[in-house]
């Protein structure tokens, strides 16, 4: 083999850099052996061709898909040199020339869904999960010819279930390949992208379990340095690739095409896992980074440019760091066809109907081909490439899109059987008992009125941070904590709430009442930002008319993670104000106020008030229509996920003290309902639907229990809505 090339000397210097920076203090494997596990992965198959650095032989990593060829690993900065060019074609070309079908099949926010099993209610009937997808997976391959078919994931495959976050984290005891890798490696992935929730564990974690896939994974604009252009950044892994494959013509002849990939990921994440990242990688804007890399992929020879974009449909303007920016990526030019996700919605659908530049029939934006598959494996994307060969090379002269639903298909059983193990280990985990909850701890109601299991979560966090900051001067600040449901419905449907019954409380139900590896940050806030930060929270209601009946109380664009319950404080929602901000965090009505009667133990708060408030670390940096973090408002932050610290303060002696309720209430307004889709479980709780005052009015199309509820009068704590949580105990 030659000598490496400068770009993969910089990649080798980027893995050792990596682990020169960690933290003081933290116990790690020695270097060496971290780099070495990489280096063993990517260089030993990497040869140097003309200053490009390519995989020796894709076929090794795939050796039940024989069909596989070469797959050139496209590295930055050496791409826009002049000698490479595309390179001259070397048979005559016409406009009558062969045609193929390329068959694009993709996943997107699999979140850990692998099999049909539920983890949080321990049942075995879950209607998603990769298990399912691997054979429609099989289906579309058969129907297409598998050589003319690529298998695709868009990110956040590898956080989201206890078989990934408990099973797959160091220290629970679990020593195979990481069950997600292990899966993806069985179904043939050609490639990968990286998503946001890949980040949530750390990038040591993070290194060490993409060294285990047998596909390349791509990210363009999360780097460890940036230079001049994206060109010049250097790369945290591939930012882009170009594979080769033999596709069969519809004359039985074989063509080769060259498929360039490239990984875009929402730039916010730099502040989403800032406690992972900071010095660590940078981001950059995802339009622009696609505007160089799409035409450096094109100079290399790309016949076509397919993007794997984390990121969802924005209806609104273009602007520079979009989070969700697939619409503004479809008019980069170049591009043939896109994959998007992140928001957990489906493309084509109505998800998106109105939307300009949006064909939800024919699956375009802006005219190019586009697919998103939902959430947890529901659903697998397939787009088909129609393409014809003239005198300008290979041409898409048309297409179709599809969503594929995996409720209803038999799972995998090669697949089921690989993750035996894994899956027994998990069950072990989960079933773990840390204490007794005397009532159920469920989110039908968490979006009407104060939450139990909410004012568990908060307790928990403000426990921790109280512990953290007790020897400082912020110990004699009004200690707040803040944390919002996570399973509301939705579009996650009338069985994504959660439900833990009376009895004993198991791991897998704290991880089903707070489903992300966020970590705990604690801030010093004021009296006026707390009120802007319980406006953003409100953002969630539709504006409601006085005296009028059975209007919706909840905007559906709007997820009910981002409705923040602040314990500690006591306050009304006005809902005859419109919301104050947009689901982006823009001023949306500059006079409007939702917040009213606020107050910190029966004393009004003033904007000049000074508090410490814990909450979780993709808030503190702006997640969702909040502010990003003010400089040197951080006090405290953890690397431990909140989950553990519910678990820990869940399973210590002793009683639970819990914070005062926070005794939020939506303000009362005389003659006037509203209606809310919550989950047909409530019925097994009638005392509570009684305690509203609300009355039910049968089950949706779409299978959610609709209430109808009167705003006549406030939700006031009873035994039916507990205002704290000190009814859990050992």
């Amino acid at each position: 083999m030659s000598p490496l090339p400068p770009a993969a000397c910089a990649l080798r210097s980027a893995w050792v850099h990596r682990h020169q920076r960690r933290p003081q203090g933290k116990t790690a494997r020695p270097m060496v052996h971290t780099v070495a596990t990489r280096l063993k992965h990517n260089l030993k198959n990497i040869e140097c061709q003309n200053n490009i650095l390519s995989y020796k032989d894709a076929g090794h990593f795939l050796p039940s898909y024989p069909w596989r060829t070469r797959s050139p690993l496209f590295q930055p900065a050496l791409q826009v040199s002049p000698v490479l060019k595309p390179e001259p074609v070397t048979e005559p070309l016409s406009s009558t020339g062969p045609s193929v079908t390329l068959r694009l099949l993709a996943t997107s926010d699999v979140h850990g869904h692998i099999l049909a099993q539920d983890y949080f209610t321990g049942q075995d009937d879950s209607p998603v999960g990769l298990a399912r997808l691997a054979t429609i997976v099989a289906q579309a391959r058969a129907q297409a010819g598998p050589e003319n078919c690529l298998l695709l994931d868009n990110g956040d495959f590898l956080q989201g279930t206890p078989l990934t976050d408990l099973t797959a984290r160091p220290g629970n005891g679990w020593r195979g390949r990481h069950p997600v890798i292990r899966a993806m490696n069985l179904m043939g992935y050609d490639a990968a992208a990286l998503g946001n929730h890949e980040f949530n564990f750390g990038l040591d974690w993070l290194c060490d379990t993409l060294s285990q896939a047998k596909f390349p994974v791509l990210c363009a604009n999360a780097v460890r340095a940036t230079g001049t252009t994206p060109l010049e950044d250097t790369p945290f892994v591939p930012p882009v690739t170009i594979l080769t494959r033999h596709l069969r013509a519809a004359d039985g002849g074989c063509h080769d095409i060259q498929i360039g990939l490239i990984g875009l990921i929402p730039p916010q994440v730099a502040g989403w896992d800032h406690a992972h990242l900071a010095g660590c990688l940078t981001t950059r804007d995802m339009v622009e980074t696609a505007r160089h890399w799409v035409p450096a992929l094109r100079a290399r020879g790309a016949d076509l440019v397919v993007v794997l974009a984390h990121s969802g449909i924005d209806p609104g303007a273009d602007r520079p760091g979009m989070e969700n920016a697939a619409r503004a990526l479809a008019r980069v030019p170049g591009i043939d066809a896109l994959i998007a996700g992140h928001s957990h919605r489906v493309f084509p659908g109505p998800d998106h109907a109105g939307t300009e530049g949006a064909d939800v029939a024919r699956g375009t934006l802006h005219g190019v081909p586009c697919v998103k598959t939902g959430y947890a494996a529901s659903h697998l994307g397939q787009i088909d490439l129609h393409l014809r060969r003239d005198t300008r090379g290979w041409q898409v002269t048309g297409h179709a899109v599809t969503l594929r639903p995996a409720d209803g298909v038999p799972p995998c059983p090669r697949l089921t059987r690989a993750l035996v193990r894994a899956h027994a280990h998990t069950l072990r985990l989960t079933d773990r008992v840390l204490g007794e909850t005397r009532a159920p701890l469920h989110s039908y109601l968490a979006l009407v009125r104060d939450d139990p299991g909410l004012a568990l979560v908060n307790a928990a966090q403000a426990a921790a941070l109280a512990e953290a900051i007790r020897n400082t001067p912020h110990a004699a600040l009004p200690l707040l904590s803040a944390c919002a449901p996570f399973k509301t419905g939705g579009r996650g449907g009338p069985n994504h709430f959660t439900d833990i019954p009376a009895g004993p409380l198991r791991l897998r139900n704290i991880a089903d009442l707070y489903g992300f590896p966020n970590t705990l940050c604690g801030l010093l806030i004021t009296g006026a930002e707390l009120r802007d930060w319980l406006e953003r929270a409100a953002i969630c209601f539709n504006r409601i008319t006085p005296g009028a009946p059975g209007q919706a109380l909840l905007d559906p664009t709007v997820p009910g993670h981002v409705f923040d319950v602040i314990e500690g404080l006591s306050y009304a929602i006005d809902l005859t104000s419109p919301a104050r901000y947009d689901l982006d965090g823009a001023l949306a009505s500059p006079q409007a106020r939702r917040i009213r009667g606020l107050t910190h133990r029966g004393r009004p708060v003033a904007d000049s008030d000074r508090f410490v408030i814990a909450t979780n670390s993709y808030r503190a940096w702006g997640g969702g229509p909040f502010r990003p973090l003010a400089e040197g408002r951080l006090i405290h932050q953890s690397t431990r996920p909140i989950r553990d610290l519910i678990a820990d303060h869940v399973a210590r002696p002793g009683p639970i003290a819990p914070m005062p309720p926070g005794a939020w209430r939506l303000a009362p307004l005389p003659d006037t309902s509203v209606t809310i889709d919550t989950g047909p479980g409530l019925r097994a709780y009638p005392q509570e639907i009684e305690a509203l005052g609300a009355q039910d009015h049968g089950v949706t199309d779409k299978g959610f229990l609709r209430l109808v509820l009167p705003l006549a009068r406030a939700t006031r704590p009873s035994l039916a809505n507990p205002p704290t949580a000190a009814y859990i105990r050992r």
